[in-house]
């Protein structure tokens, strides 16, 4: 059960009913219960939603796929719950096993980089970085870095009022989605 519940978008007042619009018409987005959630504030409402515009950021460093596989790590990293089986949901949906990825070296040290700044606050060792940095200009760096930082936010966010699962994620949980180890 969530800390917080969810707003009623139908009874959200006027000004996040707006918002609500505003994103769903921007970004093909349907309001879940995380942002939901968020429509108790419209200035904090806004501020997580800035995720989707750096996400786009990414996505052009990265490519599509590397750039859902990097939100992923962030989040399985924070272990977040919701947002894992988020970004579980679009690498299914994208045609892949979540458990039994096929990855390069150079993706799996940008995942490394993502997982390892939720994992330790920040912190990522220089082992770590220092594959990564070298492929990507300063500004690049700032774009990936900060991505991970506002993924971070959303994942702890969640975590902190216990989002409860969207019924459209549910059969992307790991649960249910992992086949058994033996018959």
């Amino acid at each position: 059960m969530p800390r917080i519940n969810p707003v009623n978008p139908q009874q959200a007042p006027p000004a996040i009913q707006a918002a609500f619009e505003k994103h769903i018409t921007d970004y093909q987005a349907r309001i879940t219960n995380m942002k939901a959630t968020l429509g108790h504030s419209l200035l904090a409402f806004e501020v997580y939603m800035q995720w989707y515009p750096l996400y786009e950021q990414v996505k052009q460093l990265l490519g599509e796929r590397l750039a859902y596989l990097y939100a992923h790590a962030i989040s399985s990293g924070s272990n977040c719950p919701l947002c894992t089986t988020f970004f579980r949901r679009i690498i299914i949906e994208h045609g892949e096993d979540p458990d039994k990825l096929s990855i390069t070296p150079e993706e799996q040290h940008v995942l490394n980089l993502g997982s390892e700044m939720a994992r330790n606050q920040g912190q990522i060792p220089d082992t770590i970085y220092e594959h990564v940095a070298p492929r990507y200009t300063e500004q690049e760096m700032v774009i990936l870095l900060a991505f991970a930082g506002q993924m971070i936010a959303t994942n702890v966010f969640s975590n902190a009022i216990q989002t409860e699962i969207d019924p459209y994620l549910i059969p992307y949980t790991v649960s249910t989605t992992r086949k058994p180890d033996h018959p």
